[in-house]
């Protein structure tokens, strides 16, 4: 018997490339996948480098993208990569995006 994928174990948790691709962070799962193993993710104030680290409902995401920082509550883990109307009631952005320099 093939074991459960992350994202299919535990209702209550989303691996954060899937997430990220979910809430349309970024365009694949591959890039959401690099961005996270690149250290430019943070979960609730702490670095990550695990593309598959569990996120859950709560959880507050600081993304570092090419020329802003983006500050996310996780608000929905998904089912899908839904269209963007979908996509944005996946998360509360909490502030403005700022500028990187």
């Amino acid at each position: 018997m093939a074991a459960a994928r992350p994202e299919e174990a535990s209702p209550d948790r989303a691996r954060l490339d899937v997430w990220l691709w979910r809430a349309r962070v970024v365009k694949t799962r591959a890039l959401a996948a690099r961005l996270a193993e690149s250290g430019h993710v943070r979960v609730n104030g702490r670095r990550t480098t695990a593309p598959g680290r569990g996120v859950r409902t709560g959880d507050v995401l600081t993304i570092a993208l090419e020329s802003t920082v983006r500050v996310l509550r996780v608000a929905d883990l998904g089912a899908r990569r839904g269209p963007p109307s979908e996509a944005r009631g996946l998360f509360v952005e909490l502030g403005a995006a700022a500028p990187l320099n």
